[in-house]
């Protein structure tokens, strides 16, 4: 649809964009809004929290977190557990969630690699993608071992510790990687995180040299990991596919029979999703 200007020539009219569409300043955002999403969010990483746990540990009113709380639960974002006086995540959240998943083509086109996968190294093969300055999990298929890693669709898992993560962040150029590094020191969650920026850029070389990430108990103590970066159409590293298990399971002398077909999982969904895989460092 085109409007008239002053003199007379048309004018295109914006289509889903106001006038202003860069301006993020508070003018053109609701705080209340953003409120309620400081609290969806919040609730969403802490499941199972009291009202006034919730309150305390975020620095608002009770009755301010109380209000959001219901407004949410009004659309099913949010459930509270009157036995347990507890709110939870609700079931609206994950088909919100899922609408998001069926947007690329990425998940759908991961799925039958994955189960390809699980089924050649008998270990759960997963996808993530980096998501403000983690990995976000974004689909899995598991084992059929009694023991096996879980990461349920949504879980977030800090880039520096854990294959998907150093994949990724190994793919990064160095201008974007010193974004990332500067986010804040690095977290040690066992005795094996690497904490040291220059120790993680050494690891992030054998990274690119050997063209997989190896998780060595990193986030939780007796879980390993193997993952391999899948690129887009021009080159950049997008996502990350692994296979994940206990240490017993991914030793040592593991890893060249667990690392050949990640590398050809991620192969083939780049290939798929018409990307790129750069060429290997000299």
């Amino acid at each position: 649809m085109e409007t008239q200007d002053n003199d007379g020539g048309p004018v295109r009219k914006s289509r889903g964009r106001p006038r202003g569409w860069d301006d993020k300043t508070g003018q053109n955002t609701i705080k209340s809004l953003d409120r309620a999403m400081e609290v969806f969010e919040y609730l969403s990483e802490a499941q199972g929290k009291t009202l006034t746990a919730m309150a305390s540990e975020m620095g608002q009113s009770p009755a301010t977190v109380y209000r959001v709380l219901v407004t949410l639960q009004g659309r099913g974002l949010v459930e509270f557990d009157a036995e347990e006086q507890q709110w939870h995540i609700g079931p609206r959240a994950f088909v919100i969630g899922a609408r998001f998943l069926r947007r690329t083509s990425l998940v759908d086109r991961a799925r039958p690699i994955l189960r390809k996968l699980m089924e050649a190294t008998g270990e759960t093969a997963n996808i993530g993608i980096a998501q403000e300055g983690a990995v976000l999990f974004l689909s899995q298929v598991e084992t059929h071992a009694s023991i096996r890693a879980f990461f349920p669709p949504g879980t977030l898992s800090p880039l520096h510790a854990s294959g998907i993560g150093k994949a990724l962040l190994a793919g990064m150029d160095e201008e974007r990687l010193q974004r990332v590094l500067a986010m804040g020191p690095l977290t040690a969650f066992t005795e094996q995180t690497i904490t040291d920026p220059d120790a993680l850029r050494r690891d992030l070389q054998t990274v690119r040299t050997q063209g997989y990430a190896f998780d060595n108990e990193e986030k939780n103590s007796g879980m390993r990991c193997v993952a391999a970066p899948v690129y887009d159409v021009t080159g950049e590293a997008i996502a990350g596919i692994s296979v994940s298990g206990p240490s017993n399971r991914i030793s040592a002398r593991h890893i060249d029979r667990l690392s050949r077909p990640v590398i050809e999982a991620a192969k083939d969904l780049t290939a798929a999703i018409g990307g790129l895989v750069p060429e290997p460092p000299e």
